[in-house]
């Protein structure tokens, strides 16, 4: 299996302003993340599910340890190095959608692949073809505030996808959402994996995460359970027996 990004001896240790008291949020966590996997963080508050993720997604340095995406090492790279590398290898999507209220479903899609200097037709293009993909043809020229919470959070799902990243990081993705609309959310996720996408999610909601091949549970900064379904046993053999000549 293809290997989309790898922590090793992963520590984050921050320190308290004004005083000398250190808070280790993570605490030498080592875990591998294959091409196409569908995987939940889980954890109580305090956990270090968030600091996880901000790692995973370059907004976030460890204080040790290394951090390989796509065969890099970006444990240390600069500011500008990294937020590059974000911009044209990591997908987000929000629990609180963080859309541009002012810009249209298509223009808010174009904003990564504007940053990236893409050509406009070029990203119209993408974003018209990731709109129809997630079942927003009908809206492409609406606002944010003209759409429903699930509506928005699938123009997140698509301008997640928009540069063709290695990795899609998923904030809570149905916290904002009613139990209906985050199923339907879901299911888009579920097909997204089956085309070969890998996400990783936060979720504080075991049911959500029952939908995911693997569970990661975090407890005071380190990996105390990883764990992966028969869904994901069955997707792999799948794979392994296409792939036989």
């Amino acid at each position: 299996m293809e290997l989309v990004a790898s922590v090793r001896n992963l520590s984050k240790i921050y320190r308290k302003p004004g005083t000398d008291v250190e808070v280790a949020a993570l605490r030498n966590v080592s875990l591998d993340f294959v091409k196409g996997e569908y995987t939940a963080i889980m954890g109580a508050s305090g956990s270090g599910k968030s600091t996880l993720m901000n790692i995973l997604g370059c907004l976030d340095k460890p204080t040790s340890g290394q951090y390989f995406l796509g065969g890099q090492d970006v444990s240390q790279l600069p500011d500008d190095e990294l937020s590059e590398i974000r911009s044209r290898r990591i997908g987000f999507i929000f629990q609180n959608f963080n859309l541009i209220q002012q810009l249209t479903v298509l223009e808010n899609l174009e904003v990564p692949m504007f940053y990236l200097k893409i050509p406009p037709a070029e990203r119209r293009r993408r974003a018209i073809e990731l709109a129809t993909h997630v079942g927003l043809e009908g809206r492409t020229d609406h606002r944010p505030m003209q759409l429903s919470g699930g509506q928005q959070q699938r123009v997140c799902i698509a301008r997640a996808l928009m540069t063709d990243p290695l990795s899609v990081m998923a904030d809570v993705p149905t916290g904002a959402l009613d139990s209906k609309t985050g199923q339907q959310v879901l299911a888009i996720f579920d097909r997204l994996v089956e085309e070969g996408k890998t996400i990783i999610m936060v979720t504080h909601d075991p049911n959500v995460a029952s939908r995911c091949a693997r569970v990661i549970r975090l407890h005071d900064g380190a990996v105390v359970s990883d764990e992966r379904t028969r869904q994901h046993t069955h997707r792999a053999r799948t794979a392994e027996l296409a792939a036989v000549p």
